[in-house]
């Protein structure tokens, strides 16, 4: 009886031991649901504190050896650029971090800046996260608001849920920037998507000298002038390597994701002549050569296969040695000067990387490197510009508007981006460039991983079929932990993207069987080795929408066996095109493409949605000194309008300057201001300045100061002229007359009262110009 009676105790005990494990194992969170509860009190509590015990609650933690992640994202680089993939451009600190993990040259993008982003943050595709296209072209459909839904939640929101601390370093193309205002929301910022901290800036570009900048939700101004060396490259760069070591100085055993995205490589290409003077005469050899050089690189590389073939000079590239040296010369400067400008953040990239060797836990740290989310750009038109703002507006600069300004180029007086022909050849060996999403000249870009820890280097690259999408389950598969079901208690999409976290081991790999492709309707389906392509629009031409899709000729392609797309074989094989069409079709429904839209300048006009909380029934806007930074589409629509501009001043007269009404930047835009006490108003046409000033100081005390500007174009005409009028105190003071105005957008820079942040509207001054007397308001009446 008492050896029974041992045994049941025991089984007892167990039985108890098994309950109570799996009680404690069901309160644990599993990651499943976000946020995760702090952990449950497992002290006693008596009516004293001598007969209690206590319990500090836990905060959820990674789970053990979760690496630290950095995801660098560059913008607007070609495959067929980096030294690392082939390309000219030296990236010493791309190749050293290529020979310490794999490279992968079937990686792949939308072909577009926010649209890649939003896949690339999210793990699903673009059209599901809202991102269609961008927001400076958003549309009120849902696909197309770049409003990011809730059901998508970020890879910051979910690594930040389960104990990871997060940053967002550069360019932020993902909040919609009618809502980056004091007003808000702030729930699709940085930091309301999962990030801890955010210092960078809330558009598609910045000026490199004179950035609009937020630090979390607050706008702030560098602390250097361009004449005292200040280039954002360098104070993001720095501001990230500060904040990782000082985490790791805290809480070495806590793992960070930082997302790191510099406005590099997109425009405008702002470096310092000592940089681009190491490029000199380096691509004299022109385009042409330039394929045809880096081609047999990457062939001798091994980056792209043996049989590959190098596809031909399109007709809408001029064949190089038939320019005139004039041409010659103003394309040869803006590729020195663009290779510069990557050579310099490739410096700044491995100031960073060389800075994680030094973590304690550097060997478990993974750093997946993106060099690019589009191929390389043609948005500088055929002929390059130094304003590219106004190609974006679809006017063409003709090329002896340019040649005078050659010498500047770089510099904080321009804002460069180079000729079409340098795009493509930046793509090789591909067709096409940025934007065409039907070509992989649009979306395949280099990426490099390296993990110490976990990757053995290998000079092979990984021939695996990924995209963006692939990322996020990616990091989340390394780190253990799951993608939630909910977040916020709302219920998740399933994300769009797998694993290929195997491909660090296993060069057999396979990849994605299927991704589609869609950007301005040119589309594209890939499925199992086969591609199938419809190029629609073109990037240089703004002005243009074709229309028409059923007449868009549709390409066919085996990547199986044509690693660039050369040999078309939709006449050879129909079938296999129309089973891809009616592919498309099926994940244009699944995801959410629809409807098509090609319009390019014409949808920057477009009303977007107006300021959360603002009056939507007035034509009348009223301002108070200190409303700075708001974005375009949150300012009065002083384009395309007539309007009255009034501000109730006060001053000393002489002894008083500074702006009153700052509104856009270098590229264009409008601003009112005292010099010496004397009224000055300046409208910024992409550098022609139409400039009224009035005729003495303002008298010390109160002043009205009024500017008339009486739009001349019909209702839904863009860009036509106006009659300017300056007016103090009722007095006419000074009038012009404009034949053209800016049709869609003054650029990149913001409106604000009381200062010019960011970039000056004028070089007549110096950003910001505070205004030294007092501003009792600005109003604003559209008419």
């Amino acid at each position: 009886m008492r050896r029974k009676g041992i045994v049941f105790r025991n089984l007892y005990v167990i039985a108890t031991l098994v309950l109570a494990s799996a009680a404690c194992a069901s309160q644990q969170p599993n990651g499943n649901s976000l946020p995760i509860p702090l952990s449950p009190f497992e002290g006693t509590i008596g009516k004293t504190y001598e007969e209690s015990e206590a319990d500090w609650p836990r905060p959820p933690s990674a789970p053990d050896d979760a690496p630290n992640v950095i995801v660098i994202l560059l913008d607007d680089v070609g495959f067929g650029q980096p030294s690392t993939f082939g390309g000219l451009i030296p990236t010493p600190h791309l190749d050293e971090l290529a020979s310490e993990g794999i490279r992968y040259n079937h990686f792949h993008t939308t072909a577009i800046c926010g649209p890649s982003r939003a896949a690339l943050l999210t793990g699903r595709n673009h059209h599901d996260s809202a991102n269609g296209f961008l927001m400076e072209w958003a549309t009120g459909f849902p696909n197309y608001s770049t409003m990011l839904p809730k059901d998508t939640a970020t890879i910051g929101e979910v690594l930040r849920g389960n104990g990871y601390t997060t940053w967002w370093y550069g360019k932020n193309h993902n909040t919609p920037d009618w809502e980056t205002t004091v007003a808000g929301p702030f729930d699709r910022w940085p930091t309301g998507m999962g990030f801890d901290y955010f210092y960078g800036f809330n558009a598609g570009e910045t000026h490199q000298y004179y950035p609009v900048i937020f630090e979390n939700t607050v706008p702030v101004e560098p602390d250097e002038t361009p004449e005292e060396g200040y280039h954002f490259m360098s104070d993001m760069t720095d501001r990230a390597i500060a904040r990782m070591k000082f985490a790791k100085s805290l809480a070495p055993n806590k793992p960070f994701f930082m997302y790191f995205a510099p406005g590099a490589m997109h425009a405008p290409h702002h470096v310092t002549a000592e940089w681009r003077e190491k490029f000199d005469g380096l691509f004299d050899m022109g385009w042409d050569q330039y394929r045809e050089v880096v081609y047999k690189r990457q062939l001798e590389m091994g980056i792209i296969p043996p049989n590959t073939k190098l596809t031909p000079r399109p007709d809408w590239v001029s064949e190089w040695e038939s320019l005139s040296a004039e041409q010659k010369e103003l394309y040869t400067a803006l590729m020195e000067n663009f290779a510069g400008y990557f050579a310099f953040t490739d410096h700044e990239i491995g100031r960073l990387l060389d800075a994680v060797k030094e973590l304690p836990d550097a060997d478990n740290t993974l750093v997946i490197y993106i060099a690019g989310d589009n191929g390389a750009s043609a948005e500088g038109g055929m002929d390059g510009t130094i304003n590219e703002i106004k190609g974006l507006n679809g006017i063409q600069t003709p090329i002896e508007e340019i040649l005078p300004h050659i010498d500047e180029i770089g510099g904080p007086e321009t804002e460069p981006n180079y000729p079409v022909g340098w795009a493509w050849a930046g793509n090789t060996p591909f067709q096409w460039v940025k934007q065409v999403a039907s070509h992989l000249g649009g979306t395949r870009n280099p990426m490099v991983v390296s993990w110490p820890a976990k990757i053995k280097p290998g000079d092979k690259p990984r021939d695996a079929f990924l995209h963006l999408v692939d990322v996020v389950p990616t990091i989340l598969e390394a780190a253990n932990i799951p993608m939630p079901d909910t977040v916020n208690g709302i219920k998740q999409k399933p994300l769009a993207g797998k694993s290929f976290l195997a491909s660090f081991n296993d060069p057999n790999f396979e990849g994605r069987s299927e991704q589609y492709f869609e950007v301005f309707t040119n589309r594209s389906m890939y499925a199992d080795g086969w591609k199938a392509n419809a190029q629609h629009t073109l990037p240089w031409r703004q002005d243009l929408a074709p229309g028409n899709w059923d007449e868009d000729e549709w390409e066919l392609y085996h990547l199986t066996e044509d690693f660039s797309e050369a040999d078309n074989l939709a006449a050879k094989n129909p079938e296999k095109l129309a089973e891809l069409k009616a592919k498309f079709d099926e994940m244009a429904e699944k995801y959410h493409v629809y409807p098509f839209d090609d319009r390019g300048s014409a949808r920057l006009g477009i009303p977007k949605p107006p300021v959360p909380g603002a009056e939507t029934d007035s034509n009348n806007y009223t301002y108070y000194s200190g409303a700075i930074r708001i974005a375009e589409p949150a300012a009065p629509p002083m384009k395309n309008n007539s309007w009255t501009l009034t501000a109730k001043v006060r001053t000393k007269g002489k002894k008083t300057e500074g702006v009153i009404v700052g509104f856009g930047g270098v590229a264009a835009g409008i601003t009112l201001y005292l010099k010496d006490g004397v009224p000055v108003f300046d409208y910024n046409y992409f550098e022609k300045h139409t400039v009224l000033k009035g005729d003495a100081a303002l008298a010390k005390g109160e002043a009205v100061v009024e500017l008339d500007f009486d739009y001349k174009g019909a209702p839904g005409e863009l860009g036509k002229g106006a009659d300017l009028t300056l007016k103090v105190n009722g007095k006419t003071v000074a009038e012009q007359t404009m034949q053209a105005t800016v049709p869609g957008r003054f650029g990149i820079d913001t409106f604000g009262v009381g200062e010019d942040s960011g970039q000056p509207v004028t070089f007549e001054y110096k950003a910001p110009f505070r205004f030294t007397g007092e501003i009792e308001q600005v109003s604003i009446t559209i008419r």
